[in-house]
């Protein structure tokens, strides 16, 4: 019967390629100039095909609604600081936040600054979106799931939601006040030992105006309510779709916001001197919260000026990562510190003045009226001094923060410069169109069909002349940021001897680079990307296979180093038929590997431990844990950290941990060591669950979540499946292109490219994704007709 259903199916394509009139979806939307027709092939892709710009990204804008409404409506609201209008009271404060760290510029000025086309691109989008949810309203029956479960409608979009910062990798303002804080319990010198900061000593003093004892208040609250993702509890559900047990739901993962420094992205280009087939080759696998619907969203948008295909956030135009006839373009994170904290002296007259150069300036505030679930409207003020909005107010000890943000200039919209990429036709226009990429700081990789290779790190990046960033600051003038470094004076390398270029969000700046005082001190473990540059170094000719391989690399170099280590330690029972399963294993980090089960359960272990004797007891309840680098370094050159008989004690933390994590494993897999498989339920699996899926009927639940299915890697392989045994991050989407057979691209985007539970999109890449295999990315027309399940005429 499938092999029918696809003959009637290339039938019926072929008849529409003749024939329009017996395509079986055509709609009239108002907006549009002209027609515009969107093919979806078999794995989800939208094919958008229109005569214009404008009826272009309108397309974009409708079609992308259509798949990912429930999450178009909570980034909506998170965007425009009004989930309390549909959760409660709780949410005041995200609300808060949101509008008190809310982009207040010319929004001409702003939209233009993305495309000198800005303003038609974005409207176009947002009507777009809206004529979706006029359409689908008139038949509010059909609407997803979602809205049913929490008895809500989706509203329109304007704009100033798509140029919304709340959803970014934004800065490291929270690292700020930790560092901040734990100076203040341990000192300068602790702090720099227990933290992997580099490469040169920064300045962790804190200066003398600054009452340390105070910075233990809830300074960034307003912040994190505004960055944190959304949680649902019971009550917020329809009666008849409660489930019966008193709990509150998992996180929402709408919001895709993890930075931890465990997690990050590859990417990398390779010149066809290395490749079998001589083409140039671009791979890239952002590694971000791993959710359903998944972040990225994939498309083709085909017009005069434009055809791009690869993938972005579903709710920004564009594509952020992929091609176009030209080129191939990827990106990872560039750590840039684009936020500080700021401590003022207030007026103990007047508590809305704070001092600046030895007077007394006054805050600026507005009113902003927020509405709340079965409440009266609260009207709240948000206060701002001259760096920027205020998070916390202590008017007994006549202290005031504010937190400056380099994102809350115009330009500031996470990935939205990628429009201008999008039309990049050389190397040096790509490199252009990067000057305008403020948010987040990134390592954008280039790679074209002439062979060239480029690499510029992009983001706004604040010059600090006279301190590190790394802690707070008075506000009282002494320490401001001395303008912007231009974007392409940032690191950047194009066509170089190697043959190649890799980041992986570890620090790839050269060491001769000039403008260290608008670099950041953090960075990723350094693990992932020596990996990829152990496997590009090689002498052999790499082919597409290779590119996969490499993207889904399960070889771990902590365990590399650190398993060898155990040589000479002697164990009994259990632990001593462990170490022999590590025996002559070639430490890749496979679902089915017990090896890798009782690795990483060491692994885990070592940090616990390390924690547990190397972080001081004043510092425990701020520094949660040491970075993986760091406490490798130490296992290798203890020096003095172990103590006087410094490798004897070194090894005896070893064997501690050793026989700790067997333990642990008997305990989660039971005492049969062959069944210690890495990759189950009870050790490193994925399951997705929905952010309703807690608080539903389990009926709905089955529907919404997705899994468990076993998963190899971990942090530290360039196969990131972040450093969870239920994976949270890692690479849902993938992309790997040769620029000599755009046809050739392929990618994964787990679970699905729908967030409609009733969708065949919802989760058809969900298994594919799980064991590490790809789709194809057709960009020609004879090869999309050939993979079309569906095909809409959107008709004016």
């Amino acid at each position: 019967m499938k092999h029918i259903f696809f003959f009637l199916t290339i039938v019926l394509l072929f008849s529409c390629k003749q024939d329009q009139t017996k395509v079986k979806n055509e709609l009239t939307i108002e907006g549009l100039q002209e027609s515009v027709e969107i093919i979806r092939d078999k794995w989800g892709i939208n094919h958008i095909y229109a005569k214009n710009q404008q009826d272009l990204f309108f397309a974009q804008g409708y079609a992308a609604a259509e798949d990912r409404l429930f999450q178009f409506e909570i980034w909506r609201r998170q965007a425009t600081g009004t989930v309390a209008e549909i959760l409660g009271e709780r949410e005041l404060n995200r609300d808060i936040g949101t509008r008190l760290f809310k982009f207040r510029g010319d929004m001409t000025t702003e939209m233009n600054h993305y495309h000198d086309d800005g303003v038609e691109i974005i409207t176009a989008y947002t009507n777009g979106v809206n004529a979706y949810i006029d359409a689908i309203l008139k038949t509010p029956e059909n609407l997803p799931l979602e809205f049913k479960i929490l008895g809500i409608e989706p509203q329109k979009w304007t704009p100033e939601v798509v140029i919304s910062r709340h959803q970014g990798l934004l800065g490291n303002i929270g690292q700020e006040l930790q560092i901040g804080r734990a100076v203040a319990a341990v000192g300068e010198e602790k702090v720099k030992e227990l933290y992997w900061l580099h490469p040169k000593d920064p300045n962790l003093k804190i200066d003398s105006k600054i009452n340390t004892d105070l910075l233990s208040d809830d300074i960034l609250g307003l912040y994190n309510a505004y960055r944190k993702s959304v949680k649902f509890q019971k009550g917020d559900v329809v009666l008849a779709y409660q489930n019966d047990m008193e709990m509150e739901a998992v996180s929402s993962l709408f919001n895709g916001k993890d930075d931890s420094l465990a997690i990050g992205s590859n990417n990398w280009v390779v010149k066809g001197e290395l490749m079998e087939d001589v083409n140039t080759y671009m791979a890239n696998d952002p590694h971000r919260t791993i959710a359903v619907p998944s972040l990225r969203y994939m498309a083709h948008l085909v017009a005069p000026g434009w055809n791009v295909i690869g993938g972005g956030e579903p709710e920004i135009p564009g594509i952020s990562i992929g091609h176009n006839e030209y080129g191939s373009w990827g990106l990872t994170v560039f750590r840039t510190d684009g936020e500080d904290l700021y401590v003022y002296e207030l007026n103990p007259e007047n508590s809305n003045q704070y001092k600046y150069k030895g007077k007394w300036k006054d805050m600026e505030y507005i009113s902003e009226t927020i509405k709340i679930k079965d409440q009266n409207d609260t009207i709240v003020k948000l206060s701002y001094t001259h760096h920027g909005p205020v998070t916390y107010i202590d008017k007994e000890n006549h202290v005031a923060y504010a937190v400056k943000c380099a994102w809350l200039e115009p330009g500031g919209s996470p990935y939205l410069a990628s429009l201008r990429m999008d039309q990049a036709k050389t190397w040096e226009e790509f490199r252009e169109a990067c000057n305008y990429s403020h948010i987040p700081g990134e390592n954008m990789i280039w790679a074209d069909k002439e062979g060239n290779i480029g690499w510029q790190a992009v983001g706004i990046a604040p010059i600090r002349r006279n301190f590190s960033g790394l802690v707070p600051v008075p506000g009282d003038g002494r320490y401001e940021w001395d303008g912007y470094l231009p974007i392409v004076d940032k690191p950047n390398s194009y066509n170089p001897e190697t043959g190649f270029i890799a980041t992986a969000n570890q620090n790839v700046t050269p060491e001769d680079y000039k403008h260290w005082d608008a670099i950041g001190f953090s960075w990723s473990d350094p693990y992932r990307g020596d990996r990829v540059n152990e496997v590009l170094e090689s002498e052999k000719k790499m082919t597409m296979e290779d590119m996969k391989a490499l993207q889904t690399d399960y070889l771990s170099i902590p365990a590399r180093i650190l398993v060898p280590m155990l040589q000479g330690i002697v164990f009994d029972g259990k632990a001593s038929a462990a170490m022999e399963e590590l025996e002559g294993w070639d430490y890749k980090l496979k679902s089915n590997s017990i090896a890798a089960a009782i690795y990483v359960a060491w692994e885990n272990q070592l940090k616990a431990l390390a924690d547990e004797q190397f972080i001081p007891v004043e510092a425990k309840s701020i520094i949660s844990s040491i970075q993986m680098k760091r406490i490798v370094d130490w296992l290798v050159e203890p020096g003095d950290k172990f103590g006087a008989n410094s490798i004897l004690s070194r090894n005896q933390f070893l064997a501690t941990a050793f026989s700790n994590a067997i333990e642990d494993l008997e305990k989660n897999l039971g005492s049969d060591i062959k069944q210690w498989q890495y990759g189950q339920e009870n050790n490193k699996h994925t399951y997705m669950e929905h952010a309703l899926s807690a608080v539903s009927h389990d009926s709905i639940k089955n529907k919404l979540n997705l899994g468990p299915l076993p998963r190899g890697g971990n942090a530290y392989t360039p196969g990131s499946t972040g450093g969870n045994l239920k994976q949270s991050s890692g690479a849902s989407f993938r992309m790997i292109v040769n620029t000599g057979d755009w046809d050739a691209a392929i990618g994964t985007n787990g679970p699905g490219q729908s967030g409609n539970p009733e969708s065949p999109f919802y989760d058809n890449l969900f298994e594919p994704w799980a064991n590490d295999n790809y789709f194809p990315v057709y960009y020609s027309r004879d090869k999309i007709d050939s993979v079309a399940v569906d095909i809409k005429i959107l008709k004016n």
